[in-house]
């Protein structure tokens, strides 16, 4: 522990990057990269055996995004020399999480551990005949080690079948800028500044008394805002977990989410600007906006995109809860024919130390709860962020999410909403047009699928 308590240190002024960004935005291919010199990247093989003579197990295993996992894998190796893992990186998770569906249709090709991305667990939960329920190989007894929403993500309704090990989460926080409230004449303390806007209605009259006395937009898209909201839901969002019917347009949630962001839009204090766009991009730098609602690994997006603003920006709590976005499993998908060692393997590589030793290298923000308490986790502290303790404030984030169903058509359901508000915002349409207009493209939607 001394030892990655001395790692953290080194990387404390060091740029975070919350690995799975490629949630954020389309990311080219990172290439391949191995843990072995040996390109083979199929199944499991046994091939001879080590110097003990024990079998020598071959084990591929299909990562994505800027990840430490390569490092893990050595290391394993080093203390288990009968394990051979063969890693195959992709930075493009479309096309990683393709790749799987192709080798799982054809029933050959298909890795025997898999990183899986929380927006593509939908497409694969169900399968069950495709991926071993890892319950049946010991995951039902360190469930308890991980965050409960977390686990449940990766859960059949029943919780008899578990897809996946968790690795990183993402909570949602509130970035501000603590130049622009200061000038605004409002707290830029995190503590008091996060009191300040601790409901819905507060952040409503600060944002708008913020932009009256500046002329610049309090929050910058609309799209995050309403993010921010919606994922509030109780539960479930656009679809019925039990049912998987549409229950979008009755869910109050979701319409408390879309008119608060038309409201917002109409007081002039949500930005014009389309997430991820140039220009959104240089107001994170240049200052224009005060407020970002954001995963843990916007910090990243926020330090490449903003780095004449380093020292301005702090971390707060978003009103009446967190949402989150983004993050991983590592599953076994069933053609591996050594399902035990593979298993083996993830258990070890998403355990307390080895996250930790994720965070520290990587970034990536551990599902481990265990850790949230530990001084070398808690006490880390980012100079971008003027030296805040900013893992604990996405610590803090995390305690405060509740698990929600989102449904194999939340995307394109989810774009329909979005359209609409971009409707309103850009081409001053009717919100209440647009949004009956929503709803009609995706109970249309749902009767196709």
């Amino acid at each position: 522990m001394m030892k990655l308590k001395k790692s953290l240190m080194l990387i404390a002024a060091t740029v975070l990057v919350f690995t799975l960004a490629a949630c954020s935005s389309n990311s080219g291919s990172n290439g391949n990269t191995e843990a072995t010199p040996n390109t083979n990247t199929n199944n499991s093989t046994s091939n001879g055996s080590d110097n003990n003579g024990n079998e020598k197990i071959e084990l591929s295993f299909w990562t994505l995004g800027n990840v430490n996992y390569e490092d893990l894998a050595k290391q394993y190796m080093s203390e288990h020399p009968n394990i051979v893992i063969k890693i195959q990186n992709t930075g493009d998770q479309t096309a990683h999480h393709n790749n799987l569906t192709t080798a799982l249709s054809a029933n050959s090709g298909a890795p025997d551990i898999f990183q899986l991305e929380i927006g593509f667990m939908e497409r694969f939960i169900n399968a069950q005949d495709k991926f071993h329920n890892l319950n049946d190989l010991g995951a039902d007894k360190v469930k308890g080690n991980f965050l409960d929403w977390k686990w449940a993500q990766a859960s059949s309704v029943d919780g008899s079948f578990q897809i996946g090990l968790p690795t990183d989460i993402a909570p949602t926080v509130a970035y501000y800028r603590t130049d622009l409230a200061e000038a605004a004449g409002l707290p830029t303390d995190p503590v008091e500044f996060a009191a300040a806007i601790d409901s819905w209605d507060k952040f409503a009259t600060v944002a708008k008394q913020f932009t009256d006395q500046t002329g610049k937009p309090f929050v910058d898209s609309r799209d995050l805002i309403y993010n921010a909201l919606r994922d509030q839901s109780d539960g479930q969002i656009y679809f019925d977990k039990e049912t998987g019917k549409f229950i979008g347009d009755t869910n109050p949630q979701v319409k408390k989410a879309y008119d608060y962001t038309i409201k917002g839009i109409q007081e002039g204090w949500v930005a014009n600007f389309a997430l991820w766009a140039p220009d959104w991009a240089q107001a994170t730098n240049d200052g224009g906006f005060a407020v970002l609602p954001g995963p843990a690994w916007m910090l990243g997006n926020i330090k490449s995109n903003g780095p004449d603003s380093a020292g301005q920006w702090r971390i707060a709590q978003l009103p009446e809860g967190a949402g989150n976005w983004g993050g991983s499993f590592i599953t076994l998908p069933k053609e591996g024919k050594h399902p035990e060692e593979a298993y083996a393997f993830i258990e070890w590589m998403t355990n307390q130390d080895q996250q930790l030793q994720s965070f520290a290298v990587s970034g990536l923000m551990p599902s481990t709860p265990a850790l949230f308490d530990q001084p070398e986790f808690k006490d880390f502290t980012d100079e971008f962020l003027g030296g805040q303790a900013s893992a604990a404030q996405f610590a803090a984030a995390a305690d405060r999410v509740a698990p929600v169903y989102y449904g194999p058509l939340h995307d394109q359901a989810d774009a329909f909403i979005k359209e609409a508000i971009q409707n309103v915002q850009e081409k001053n349409a009717d919100p209440e047009a647009e949004w009956n207009a929503a709803i009609e493209k995706i109970k249309r939607l749902e009767q196709r699928s």
